[in-house]
């Protein structure tokens, strides 16, 4: 994105930030960087340390899962203000699945460390929001199962 309210509007419509003020998304925005990932390369990989959170910008990524008995299983499909990893901004444990970018795939990057300084620096409400809406995501991917 070229500049930062190109950025913070461009977050408006991401919907875990949808709740977020734009003051807010100034305090997010400028902590993200923009990564660019050719088809067919991997985003982020499973059982590999988070990085940090992703929001596509434009293109297509999918997510799988290798199971323990090595079949891999498609989780997710991802295209423009789609996100993933958002575990990965509240622990540091392992990749959960794998994703590949589909097409190249410029994806606006968080890292747990950028996000958890935002929230300090920040009021309140905006973590209530944030974890509301992770809450929400986690209870849809949970009746998905």
């Amino acid at each position: 994105m070229s500049d930062l309210k190109q950025t913070v509007g461009f977050l408006q419509n991401v919907p875990l930030f949808q709740g977020l003020t734009p003051k807010h998304l100034e305090h997010l925005a400028v902590r993200m960087v923009e990564r660019v990932y050719a088809a067919g390369q991997p985003i982020v990989n499973q059982g590999q340390g988070g990085e940090g959170f992703f929001v596509i910008i434009s293109g297509k990524a999918e997510a799988f899962r290798q199971r323990a008995d090595g079949v891999k299983a498609e989780v997710n499909n991802f295209g423009p203000t789609d996100f993933f990893g958002e575990l990965a901004l509240l622990d540091d444990g392992p990749r959960t699945a794998s994703v590949i970018a589909q097409e190249s795939t410029q994806c606006l990057v968080l890292t747990r460390w950028d996000f958890l300084t935002a929230l300090r620096e920040s009021d309140a409400e905006m973590s209530v929001t944030i974890l509301q809406e992770l809450a929400k995501r986690f209870r849809r991917a949970l009746d998905a199962l």
